[in-house]
């Protein structure tokens, strides 16, 4: 169903895709905020990374190739030597099938690039790009390179945050002395306000939160995270079949 106001001329699949400079730099200005917070728990990653054992150098390759916040702490809470291989393959398989969910919203953006722009800008997919790209195709702006600015900045913040983190190990024994903890709470948080587009969100959003609570309780591990994102698109998608308007 078309979205208030939004002519047959104008539906997002049928708009150009633009991919350039102007729409990078774009994405990383509307990030530098996001950035601040990214830093904040990058450093709670650090230190923990440094309690597990890993040198600052380590733990630096592992952001920056991996580039996966929440997979990397769930590693780290596996960490142990000798290293259980098999269960940190598993486990992180499943925290980062979220991109399934995240790169099939992104299709229509980055499925009419060629192939080198589209997997390339893949790699700077994380949660926070994905959801300020999100809110830019909302509003009809249609620049895919938004997606490689934005998580540029994301990356950069996570990768020197690690970096500082492990470094200062010592003098930061207790991230949540200093409210560390709670910045990865408040981004996504900030996040979520910004991706909120009417009525029509609240039942696929608490569906998607019943199903994780409910999966949270009755299955170890992390697949309360999969099967709640879901049954969440799954809610939507179904509303949307069956036509129901967005802002109710």
């Amino acid at each position: 169903m078309e979205r208030p106001g939004q002519s047959d001329a104008a539906r997002p699949n049928d708009q150009p895709i633009a991919f350039d400079l102007a729409g990078a730099l774009a994405g990383a200005r509307r990030t530098l905020p996001v950035g601040a917070s990214i830093f904040a728990y990058g450093l709670v990653f650090g230190v923990l990374a440094r309690q597990a054992g890993l040198s600052p150098a380590e733990a630096f390759l592992m952001s920056g190739l991996v580039f996966a916040g929440s997979s990397q702490f769930v590693a780290l809470d596996l960490w142990a030597t000798p290293l259980p291989i098999a269960s940190l393959v598993v486990t992180t398989l499943v925290v980062n099938l979220r991109h399934l969910l995240m790169g099939a919203a992104l299709g229509p953006l980055l499925g009419r690039l060629p192939p080198l722009k589209t997997y390339g800008s893949l790699f700077f997919l994380n949660d926070e790009s994905w959801a300020l790209t999100m809110g830019e195709q909302d509003r009809g702006r249609r620049n895919a390179a938004f997606l490689v600015g934005s998580g540029v900045v994301t990356w950069l913040a996570w990768t020197g945050a690690t970096l500082a983190g492990g470094t200062l190990g010592g003098a930061l024994r207790d991230p949540a002395r200093w409210g560390l903890d709670f910045a990865f709470t408040a981004v996504f948080v900030a996040l979520v306000v910004g991706l909120w587009r009417g009525k029509g969100d609240a039942l696929p959003w608490a569906v998607a939160a019943l199903v994780a609570v409910v999966v949270d309780r009755l299955l170890s591990g992390t697949w309360h995270i999969l099967l709640g994102g879901l049954a969440g698109s799954l809610t939507a998608a179904l509303g949307r079949a069956e036509g129901t308007p967005n802002d109710g």
